[in-house]
Protein backbone atom coordinates (compact mmCIF):
# COMPACT_ATOMS: atom_id res chain seq x y z
CA UNK A 1 0.00 0.00 0.00
CA UNK A 2 2.73 2.22 1.23
CA UNK A 3 4.83 1.95 -2.54
CA UNK A 4 1.54 3.66 -4.22
CA UNK A 5 1.12 6.53 -2.04
CA UNK A 6 1.44 10.11 -3.30
CA UNK A 7 3.26 12.68 -2.32
CA UNK A 8 0.86 14.37 -0.71
CA UNK A 9 -0.30 11.01 1.03
CA UNK A 10 3.00 10.48 2.50
CA UNK A 11 2.84 14.37 3.52
CA UNK A 12 -0.35 13.06 5.54
CA UNK A 13 1.32 10.44 7.06
CA UNK A 14 4.33 11.94 8.41
CA UNK A 15 2.43 14.89 9.82
CA UNK A 16 0.36 11.93 11.77
CA UNK A 17 3.17 10.76 13.12
CA UNK A 18 5.03 14.14 13.77
CA UNK A 19 7.33 13.36 11.54
CA UNK A 20 9.19 15.98 9.30
CA UNK A 21 6.72 16.58 6.34
CA UNK A 22 9.84 18.69 3.62
CA UNK A 23 11.82 16.76 1.25
CA UNK A 24 11.52 14.97 -1.98
CA UNK A 25 9.46 12.14 -2.24
CA UNK A 26 12.53 9.49 -1.75
CA UNK A 27 13.01 11.30 1.51
CA UNK A 28 9.42 10.79 2.62
CA UNK A 29 9.42 7.34 1.38
CA UNK A 30 12.15 6.75 3.60
CA UNK A 31 10.94 8.15 6.43
CA UNK A 32 7.65 6.36 5.93
CA UNK A 33 9.10 3.51 5.64
CA UNK A 34 11.53 4.15 8.62
CA UNK A 35 7.84 4.04 10.40
CA UNK A 36 6.49 0.76 9.26
CA UNK A 37 9.91 -0.82 10.68
CA UNK A 38 9.08 0.16 14.36
CA UNK A 39 7.24 -2.62 16.33
CA UNK A 40 4.05 -1.96 18.02
CA UNK A 41 2.89 1.24 15.36
CA UNK A 42 -0.67 -0.14 15.04
CA UNK A 43 -1.52 3.36 14.73
CA UNK A 44 0.53 4.49 11.88
CA UNK A 45 -0.41 1.15 10.12
CA UNK A 46 -4.21 1.92 10.78
CA UNK A 47 -3.49 5.53 9.17
CA UNK A 48 -1.85 3.59 6.06
CA UNK A 49 -4.68 1.86 5.29
CA UNK A 50 -7.14 4.86 5.80
CA UNK A 51 -5.49 6.74 3.59
CA UNK A 52 -5.43 3.82 0.98
CA UNK A 53 -8.87 3.24 1.21
CA UNK A 54 -9.66 7.13 1.24
CA UNK A 55 -7.43 6.85 -2.60
CA UNK A 56 -8.75 3.72 -3.47
CA UNK A 57 -12.99 3.30 -2.71
CA UNK A 58 -14.47 0.59 -3.05
CA UNK A 59 -16.54 0.07 -5.80
CA UNK A 60 -20.71 0.22 -5.28
CA UNK A 61 -22.59 -1.28 -8.19
CA UNK A 62 -25.99 0.85 -8.48
CA UNK A 63 -29.27 0.18 -11.09
CA UNK A 64 -29.76 2.96 -13.14
CA UNK A 65 -33.42 1.64 -13.72
CA UNK A 66 -34.49 1.29 -10.03
CA UNK A 67 -34.03 3.29 -7.12
CA UNK A 68 -33.21 -0.06 -4.89
CA UNK A 69 -30.72 0.08 -1.89
CA UNK A 70 -27.06 -0.57 -3.48
CA UNK A 71 -25.83 -3.98 -3.29
CA UNK A 72 -23.65 -4.87 -0.59
CA UNK A 73 -19.64 -3.07 -1.21
CA UNK A 74 -17.37 -5.91 -2.67
CA UNK A 75 -13.51 -4.95 -3.10
CA UNK A 76 -12.29 -5.26 -7.07
CA UNK A 77 -10.67 -8.63 -7.60
CA UNK A 78 -6.66 -8.77 -7.85
CA UNK A 79 -5.29 -7.96 -10.98
CA UNK A 80 -2.65 -11.10 -11.62
CA UNK A 81 0.07 -8.67 -11.59
CA UNK A 82 -1.09 -7.86 -7.77
CA UNK A 83 -1.60 -11.96 -7.16
CA UNK A 84 1.68 -12.49 -8.00
CA UNK A 85 3.61 -9.48 -6.12
CA UNK A 86 1.67 -10.83 -2.88
CA UNK A 87 2.85 -14.03 -3.33
CA UNK A 88 7.03 -12.85 -4.13
CA UNK A 89 8.68 -12.98 -0.58
CA UNK A 90 10.52 -9.44 0.69
CA UNK A 91 14.11 -11.19 1.27
CA UNK A 92 14.42 -14.36 -0.89
CA UNK A 93 17.12 -17.01 -0.23
CA UNK A 94 19.07 -15.39 -3.61
CA UNK A 95 22.83 -16.62 -4.16
CA UNK A 96 24.83 -14.25 -6.59
CA UNK A 97 28.06 -15.63 -8.47
CA UNK A 98 30.94 -14.50 -6.56
CA UNK A 99 33.03 -11.71 -7.91
CA UNK A 100 37.10 -12.50 -7.26
CA UNK A 101 37.85 -8.97 -7.95
CA UNK A 102 35.66 -7.87 -4.65
CA UNK A 103 36.05 -9.49 -1.47
CA UNK A 104 32.75 -9.49 0.48
CA UNK A 105 32.94 -7.57 3.88
CA UNK A 106 29.33 -6.74 5.15
CA UNK A 107 25.39 -6.97 3.44
CA UNK A 108 23.72 -3.52 4.18
CA UNK A 109 21.02 -4.44 2.01
CA UNK A 110 20.21 -8.40 1.80
CA UNK A 111 18.18 -9.52 -1.47
CA UNK A 112 15.30 -7.58 -1.61
CA UNK A 113 12.39 -7.99 -4.54
CA UNK A 114 11.73 -5.35 -6.22
CA UNK A 115 8.16 -6.19 -6.70
CA UNK A 116 5.37 -4.12 -9.15
CA UNK A 117 2.44 -2.36 -7.37
CA UNK A 118 -0.29 -1.80 -9.31
CA UNK A 119 -0.63 -2.41 -13.14
CA UNK A 120 1.78 0.80 -14.36
CA UNK A 121 4.14 0.24 -16.95
CA UNK A 122 7.02 2.21 -15.06
CA UNK A 123 6.98 0.38 -11.48
CA UNK A 124 9.52 1.80 -8.35
CA UNK A 125 10.40 0.66 -5.02
CA UNK A 126 12.33 2.64 -2.16
CA UNK A 127 15.36 0.75 -0.24
CA UNK A 128 16.89 2.80 2.92
CA UNK A 129 19.96 1.64 4.46
CA UNK A 130 22.51 2.95 7.71
CA UNK A 131 26.31 2.38 8.07
CA UNK A 132 28.06 1.66 11.18
CA UNK A 133 30.78 3.70 12.72
CA UNK A 134 33.05 1.13 11.85
CA UNK A 135 31.73 0.55 8.04
CA UNK A 136 31.91 4.40 7.83
CA UNK A 137 35.70 4.29 9.06
CA UNK A 138 36.54 0.98 6.63
CA UNK A 139 35.58 2.97 3.27
CA UNK A 140 36.82 6.58 4.21
CA UNK A 141 40.04 5.57 4.93
CA UNK A 142 40.73 3.00 1.98
CA UNK A 143 40.89 6.03 -0.64
CA UNK A 144 44.10 5.45 -2.86
CA UNK A 145 46.24 8.29 -2.72
CA UNK A 146 48.77 7.00 -4.87
CA UNK A 147 50.59 9.24 -7.81
CA UNK A 148 48.32 9.00 -10.51
CA UNK A 149 45.99 6.50 -9.12
CA UNK A 150 42.49 7.81 -9.76
CA UNK A 151 41.95 8.26 -5.87
CA UNK A 152 38.92 5.82 -5.61
CA UNK A 153 37.65 4.00 -2.63
CA UNK A 154 39.24 0.37 -2.58
CA UNK A 155 36.03 -0.46 0.26
CA UNK A 156 32.99 0.12 -2.02
CA UNK A 157 29.18 0.14 -1.46
CA UNK A 158 28.53 -1.71 -4.50
CA UNK A 159 24.19 -2.36 -5.58
CA UNK A 160 23.98 -5.50 -7.44
CA UNK A 161 20.80 -6.77 -9.00
CA UNK A 162 19.48 -10.05 -10.18
CA UNK A 163 16.65 -12.27 -11.39
CA UNK A 164 14.32 -13.52 -8.45
CA UNK A 165 15.79 -17.18 -8.91
CA UNK A 166 16.72 -19.31 -5.80
CA UNK A 167 17.84 -22.73 -7.67
CA UNK A 168 21.18 -21.60 -8.53
CA UNK A 169 23.88 -18.66 -8.05
CA UNK A 170 22.37 -15.58 -10.25
CA UNK A 171 24.87 -13.85 -12.40
CA UNK A 172 24.40 -10.03 -12.19
CA UNK A 173 21.14 -8.76 -14.19
CA UNK A 174 19.34 -6.12 -15.11
CA UNK A 175 15.70 -5.28 -15.40
CA UNK A 176 14.14 -3.03 -18.58
CA UNK A 177 14.36 0.69 -18.77
CA UNK A 178 16.47 0.57 -15.15
CA UNK A 179 17.00 3.92 -13.42
CA UNK A 180 19.52 3.81 -9.79
CA UNK A 181 18.85 6.97 -7.90
CA UNK A 182 21.02 7.34 -4.73
CA UNK A 183 19.61 10.00 -2.34
CA UNK A 184 18.33 11.57 -5.22
CA UNK A 185 21.30 11.51 -7.41
CA UNK A 186 21.07 9.40 -10.84
CA UNK A 187 23.85 6.50 -10.97
CA UNK A 188 25.34 5.93 -13.86
CA UNK A 189 24.69 2.33 -15.50
CA UNK A 190 26.45 0.34 -18.20
CA UNK A 191 26.22 1.14 -21.85
CA UNK A 192 23.58 -0.67 -23.84
CA UNK A 193 24.42 -3.99 -25.73
CA UNK A 194 24.52 -2.91 -29.40
CA UNK A 195 21.25 -4.35 -30.92
CA UNK A 196 21.53 -7.56 -33.33
CA UNK A 197 19.30 -10.11 -34.09
CA UNK A 198 19.93 -12.37 -31.34
CA UNK A 199 20.08 -9.74 -28.39
CA UNK A 200 17.42 -7.23 -27.44
CA UNK A 201 18.54 -3.77 -26.39
CA UNK A 202 19.34 -3.95 -22.79
CA UNK A 203 22.18 -2.94 -20.68
CA UNK A 204 24.54 -5.85 -19.61
CA UNK A 205 24.09 -6.97 -15.65
CA UNK A 206 26.91 -5.75 -13.88
CA UNK A 207 27.82 -4.69 -10.27
CA UNK A 208 27.66 -0.91 -9.64
CA UNK A 209 29.76 1.18 -7.28
CA UNK A 210 27.35 3.67 -5.85
CA UNK A 211 30.21 4.84 -3.10
CA UNK A 212 30.29 8.38 -4.14
CA UNK A 213 26.64 8.84 -3.98
CA UNK A 214 26.40 8.10 -0.86
CA UNK A 215 26.18 9.73 2.63
CA UNK A 216 29.22 8.28 4.70
CA UNK A 217 28.22 8.66 7.72
CA UNK A 218 26.37 6.52 10.52
CA UNK A 219 23.70 8.80 11.79
CA UNK A 220 22.42 9.73 8.34
CA UNK A 221 20.22 7.07 6.41
CA UNK A 222 21.02 6.52 2.57
CA UNK A 223 17.88 6.65 0.32
CA UNK A 224 17.95 4.59 -2.69
CA UNK A 225 14.86 4.69 -5.51
CA UNK A 226 14.43 1.90 -8.49
CA UNK A 227 12.40 2.30 -10.90
CA UNK A 228 11.78 -0.06 -13.70
CA UNK A 229 10.12 -1.50 -16.46
CA UNK A 230 8.36 -5.36 -15.37
CA UNK A 231 8.71 -8.22 -17.91
CA UNK A 232 5.73 -11.11 -17.73
CA UNK A 233 7.65 -13.97 -16.01
CA UNK A 234 10.61 -12.05 -14.76
CA UNK A 235 10.88 -10.76 -10.78
CA UNK A 236 14.42 -9.48 -9.50
CA UNK A 237 16.08 -8.48 -6.59
CA UNK A 238 18.72 -5.59 -5.28
CA UNK A 239 21.22 -6.52 -3.14
CA UNK A 240 23.53 -3.62 -1.90
CA UNK A 241 27.42 -4.98 -0.06
CA UNK A 242 30.64 -3.31 1.59
CA UNK A 243 33.07 -5.00 -0.59
CA UNK A 244 36.97 -4.39 -0.93
CA UNK A 245 38.53 -4.53 -4.16
CA UNK A 246 41.09 -6.99 -5.30
CA UNK A 247 43.98 -6.52 -8.06
CA UNK A 248 45.20 -9.32 -10.26
CA UNK A 249 48.17 -9.55 -8.12
CA UNK A 250 46.32 -10.70 -4.95
CA UNK A 251 44.51 -13.13 -7.44
CA UNK A 252 47.81 -14.26 -9.24
CA UNK A 253 48.82 -15.20 -5.63
CA UNK A 254 45.79 -17.07 -5.06
CA UNK A 255 46.49 -18.94 -7.34
CA UNK A 256 50.05 -19.78 -7.48
CA UNK A 257 49.05 -20.96 -3.26
CA UNK A 258 47.28 -23.52 -5.02
CA UNK A 259 49.60 -25.02 -6.45
CA UNK A 260 50.43 -26.33 -9.63
CA UNK A 261 48.30 -29.62 -11.08
CA UNK A 262 50.57 -33.10 -11.09
CA UNK A 263 52.00 -33.20 -14.75
CA UNK A 264 50.61 -36.76 -14.80
CA UNK A 265 47.14 -35.31 -15.08
CA UNK A 266 48.55 -33.75 -18.71
CA UNK A 267 50.01 -36.92 -19.63
CA UNK A 268 47.14 -39.37 -19.21
CA UNK A 269 44.89 -36.54 -21.29
CA UNK A 270 47.57 -36.57 -23.72
CA UNK A 271 47.25 -40.13 -24.06
CA UNK A 272 43.70 -40.43 -24.17
CA UNK A 273 43.53 -38.18 -26.94
CA UNK A 274 46.12 -39.98 -29.24
CA UNK A 275 45.14 -43.09 -28.57
CA UNK A 276 44.19 -45.32 -31.42
CA UNK A 277 40.81 -45.07 -32.35
CA UNK A 278 39.91 -48.49 -34.29
CA UNK A 279 37.39 -47.11 -36.25
CA UNK A 280 39.24 -44.16 -37.65
CA UNK A 281 40.93 -44.63 -40.50
CA UNK A 282 43.11 -42.08 -40.27
CA UNK A 283 45.83 -42.18 -36.70
CA UNK A 284 47.19 -39.41 -34.87
CA UNK A 285 50.60 -40.35 -33.31
CA UNK A 286 51.31 -36.34 -32.35
CA UNK A 287 50.26 -33.32 -31.15
CA UNK A 288 51.63 -29.56 -31.82
CA UNK A 289 50.96 -27.11 -29.44
CA UNK A 290 52.64 -23.68 -28.70
CA UNK A 291 54.33 -22.50 -25.23
CA UNK A 292 53.62 -18.63 -27.03
CA UNK A 293 50.76 -17.35 -24.81
CA UNK A 294 47.70 -16.39 -27.57
CA UNK A 295 46.63 -13.64 -25.91
CA UNK A 296 50.26 -11.37 -25.70
CA UNK A 297 52.13 -13.65 -27.89
CA UNK A 298 54.80 -14.06 -25.80
CA UNK A 299 56.21 -16.98 -24.06
CA UNK A 300 54.19 -18.01 -21.20
CA UNK A 301 55.55 -18.05 -17.83
CA UNK A 302 52.52 -19.13 -15.49
CA UNK A 303 51.02 -21.69 -17.65
CA UNK A 304 47.27 -22.39 -17.07
CA UNK A 305 43.96 -23.54 -18.30
CA UNK A 306 40.62 -24.04 -16.96
CA UNK A 307 39.55 -27.98 -15.39
CA UNK A 308 36.58 -27.62 -17.58
CA UNK A 309 38.55 -26.59 -20.78
CA UNK A 310 39.32 -30.30 -23.13
CA UNK A 311 41.54 -28.51 -24.55
CA UNK A 312 46.18 -29.23 -23.66
CA UNK A 313 46.73 -25.83 -25.12
CA UNK A 314 47.59 -23.58 -21.90
CA UNK A 315 47.63 -19.79 -21.45
CA UNK A 316 49.53 -17.15 -18.99
CA UNK A 317 47.83 -16.73 -15.85
CA UNK A 318 49.50 -13.04 -14.94
CA UNK A 319 48.13 -11.93 -18.34
CA UNK A 320 44.78 -13.49 -18.33
CA UNK A 321 43.93 -11.86 -14.67
CA UNK A 322 45.10 -8.52 -15.87
CA UNK A 323 42.90 -8.19 -18.94
CA UNK A 324 40.13 -9.55 -16.69
CA UNK A 325 41.22 -6.79 -14.33
CA UNK A 326 40.64 -4.32 -17.20
CA UNK A 327 37.26 -5.88 -18.78
CA UNK A 328 36.01 -9.16 -16.89
CA UNK A 329 34.49 -11.78 -19.18
CA UNK A 330 36.43 -14.58 -17.76
CA UNK A 331 36.33 -16.49 -21.16
CA UNK A 332 39.25 -18.80 -22.86
CA UNK A 333 41.40 -17.05 -25.13
CA UNK A 334 41.77 -20.98 -26.51
CA UNK A 335 38.04 -22.36 -26.46
CA UNK A 336 36.53 -19.21 -25.88
CA UNK A 337 33.99 -21.16 -23.52
CA UNK A 338 33.82 -19.96 -19.79
CA UNK A 339 37.26 -19.64 -17.37
CA UNK A 340 36.19 -18.63 -14.36
CA UNK A 341 38.94 -17.91 -11.87
CA UNK A 342 37.69 -20.46 -8.89
CA UNK A 343 38.13 -23.22 -12.04
CA UNK A 344 41.95 -22.23 -12.99
CA UNK A 345 44.68 -24.78 -12.07
CA UNK A 346 48.80 -23.96 -13.01
CA UNK A 347 49.68 -26.95 -15.36
CA UNK A 348 52.61 -28.78 -13.89
CA UNK A 349 53.72 -30.15 -17.18
CA UNK A 350 53.98 -27.13 -19.26
CA UNK A 351 55.74 -25.72 -16.47
CA UNK A 352 58.47 -28.49 -16.79
CA UNK A 353 58.19 -28.08 -20.72
CA UNK A 354 59.15 -24.04 -20.17
CA UNK A 355 62.05 -25.37 -17.51
CA UNK A 356 63.78 -27.70 -19.97
CA UNK A 357 63.67 -25.54 -23.29
CA UNK A 358 65.26 -22.89 -24.12
CA UNK A 359 64.41 -18.91 -24.68
CA UNK A 360 64.19 -19.07 -28.30
CA UNK A 361 61.48 -22.62 -28.68
CA UNK A 362 58.22 -21.92 -29.13
CA UNK A 363 56.52 -24.96 -29.94
CA UNK A 364 56.75 -28.81 -28.89
CA UNK A 365 54.92 -31.99 -29.71
CA UNK A 366 53.48 -34.61 -27.25
CA UNK A 367 53.48 -37.81 -28.41
CA UNK A 368 51.42 -40.89 -27.92
CA UNK A 369 52.97 -42.31 -24.80
CA UNK A 370 53.06 -39.00 -23.31
CA UNK A 371 56.38 -37.71 -23.97
CA UNK A 372 57.38 -34.54 -25.81
CA UNK A 373 59.99 -33.04 -27.95
CA UNK A 374 60.85 -29.58 -29.58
Amino acid sequence: MLMSFRVSELQTLLGFAGRSKSGRKHELMGRSLQLLKCEGNYQVRAKIRELYRARYPRRVVISPQKSVPPPRSLPPPPSRREEMSNSVPVHPDVRLVSLPFFEHIDDLVRPTSLVPVGMSQLQENYVVFHLTPRQVGLITTSRDNRPHSRHDFTVQIQLRICLLETSCEQSDNFPSSLCIKVNGKICSLPGYVPPNASVDHKRPGRPVNITNQCRLSSTVPNHIHVSWTPRHGQRHVVVIRLVRLVTSSCLMQRLKARGYRNPDHSRALIKEKLAHDPDSEVATTSLRVTLLCPLGKSKMTLPCRSVTCSHLQCFDAALYLQMNEKKTTWICPVCDQKAEFKSLVLDGLFREILDNTSGSCTEISFYEDGSWRP
